[in-house]
């Protein structure tokens, strides 16, 4: 294994990739504790007050916590790393002699994108895999110890299956408890039944939702039949609790299986949760590609020289970064708000960001 490292990635190829790989690895050790310190003073009450205990906070809370951050800021502390290391080799004048020893900009760019390719490989997993898992721990954990409720949807139309259609005008976690309820049965586009309830309860034993005070109207053609009910009945429905209720990284925490059934039993129910699934889908896919982009970024614009050190690119570099995160927070928003296409939308940070990288590229110093 050796030998073959040795013939493949020369002296200057095995600095760099040690140089990109420390930094970032010390830059998200950094980023990691600072998040959990800020993190704990921001929930102690919360922990104290639910008399939470160690176990859970550490291995079930911030076990979701910090995966679901860093990977976030990936991109951010990716792209600090390359700054820093390349900035400093600049300003020791290592970048020089490689640049004139008849090696091109493409050759020197080659061990900033084999480290980049196994920071890629690590992301791309970590997305599709670990981060909805950890996810769910966050998820579950805040559910229990940071707040009494979710809040809900109201005005709900929901399609169950081909034929059946619900609507709910509101509904109540607490009690389980759905208000102004109307189910219809469709025949092609004729209506053939229709059932009027002022609630609907969910029996979490029976796992059925029981019908209150309702009428019942039969239509055949022509012919109609209403019958009104004031007892109650139980009958068994595609829809939970949770489908009434908003909740924060409820896509995010979800494997991608799962995710993937969702998605098509939304395109069915039509409830306006499609494109918000659909990104979360394809997002899981693109993000890691920024690996690349900001990789390709950060040695286009620290590989020069320049008076002060590291400063001033460190400077442009953060907000560089930072503008990538709202780009890509603002995708989700043209996406689910301004009806573009979710998989256009995923890539539309990159797409951007990687036009620059390609002009920093032209311009660097050869």
């Amino acid at each position: 294994m050796k030998s073959f490292l040795r013939q493949y990635l020369k002296v200057i190829d095995r600095y760099v990739i040690r140089k990109y790989l420390g930094t970032f690895i010390f830059t998200l050790a950094i980023f990691s504790v600072v998040m959990v310190v800020f993190d704990v003073s921001e929930h102690l009450d919360n922990f104290l007050k639910k008399q939470t205990t160690f176990h859970d906070i550490a291995f079930q809370y911030y076990a979701g916590f910090i995966p679901f951050y860093l990977n976030y800021l990936s991109p951010l502390i990716n792209f600090l790393a390359v700054i820093l290391f390349t900035a400093k080799m600049a300003n020791q004048t290592e970048i020089v002699p490689i640049l004139t020893s008849k090696a091109s900009f493409n050759r020197f760019l080659r061990p900033y994108f084999i480290a980049a390719s196994l920071l890629f490989i690590i992301s791309f997993f970590a997305n599709v895999y670990l981060i909805p898992y950890t996810n769910r721990l966050k998820v579950d954990f805040e559910a229990t110890h940071f707040s009494d409720s979710d809040p809900t949807k109201n005005e709900v139309h929901m399609q169950l299956d081909k034929h059946t259609f619900v609507f709910v005008r509101s509904f109540d976690p607490a009690s389980k408890t759905g208000y102004e309820f109307i189910l219809e049965k469709f025949n092609g586009d004729v209506m053939t039944r229709k059932i009027v309830a002022s609630n609907v309860v969910f029996d979490s034993v029976k796992r059925v939702w029981t019908i209150k005070a309702y009428s019942d109207r039969q239509i055949n053609g022509l012919k109609e039949n209403m019958v009104w009910h004031g007892g109650s009945k139980d009958t068994v429905l595609d829809m939970r609790p949770e489908d009434f209720e908003i909740k924060d990284n409820q896509y995010s925490a979800m494997s991608m299986g799962v995710l993937n059934k969702n998605i098509e039993k939304a395109k069915l129910r039509g409830t306006g949760e499609l494109l918000d699934m659909q990104f979360e889908k394809y997002h899981r896919f693109v993000y890691p590609l920024s690996t690349y982009v900001l990789t390709l970024i950060g040695v286009a614009m620290s590989s020069r020289k320049v008076r002060g050190g590291v400063g001033l690119p460190l400077g442009i570099g953060i907000i560089l970064c930072f503008t990538y995160i709202i780009v890509e927070r603002f995708a989700l928003v043209f996406s689910v708000k301004g009806g573009a296409p979710p998989l256009i939308s995923v890539f539309m940070p990159n797409l951007l960001f990687f036009a620059l990288g390609y002009y920093l590229l032209v311009k660097a110093p050869k």
